[in-house]
Parts: structure tokens; sequence; C-alpha cells
């Protein structure tokens, strides 16, 4: 399956790519995990999705720390739920 890519504005009004790892919703509020593609992998962004007044999705930086504190403990739970369920798949290739 192809990465998906959205491409976001720096904080300089630069365009950078980032691959979008995982969305998930969190008290009525949908949050995105990002790394950029030019990265090393190891920088993931937790952005806050909203809509324009066109309806069109856009990426806001989270600035309230228990927000983002929250944010993170979801998705690190979204993660574990995730690696148990494969856990206890049966994954064997033979057929």
């Amino acid at each position: 399956m192809e990465p998906e890519i959205i491409q976001l504005i720096d904080e300089y009004g630069h365009e950078v790519d980032f691959e979008l790892v995982a969305s998930f919703d969190l008290d009525d509020t949908r949050y995105a995990v990002v790394v950029p593609v030019d990265g090393d992998g190891e920088d993931a962004y937790i952005l806050r999705v909203e809509q324009d007044e066109n309806g069109n999705d856009i990426f806001v930086g989270i600035e309230d720390e228990d927000e983002f504190n929250d944010a993170v403990e979801a998705y690190n739970e979204l993660m574990e739920e995730y690696e148990e369920y494969y856990d206890d798949e049966d994954f064997d290739d033979e057929e």
C-alpha cells in the first residue's frame, strides 16, 4: 500500500512533504501523526486536524501541553492495541 503523503507549510513558509502515519479521534477532535518524508524517521509530529471555511482539512500544531499529552497518550494506546492485535494473529506464509 502506498503511503499517504501530505504537503504542509512550515513556520518559515516552506512546503514540506510528510507521510501520514496514523489518524485517530479523541474527545470529538481528530489528530494526525506525520513524519517528514526527507527525515530520518525519528521525528514524528502529532497535529490537530481542523477544517477551514471550505471544509478542507488543515493541520494545526498543538500548543496546549495538556492536550498534547492527552493526544500522545491516546496514540500510544492505539499503537499498543495495534501491536497486540497483530501479535495475536497467525500470519504464517504456509499455503
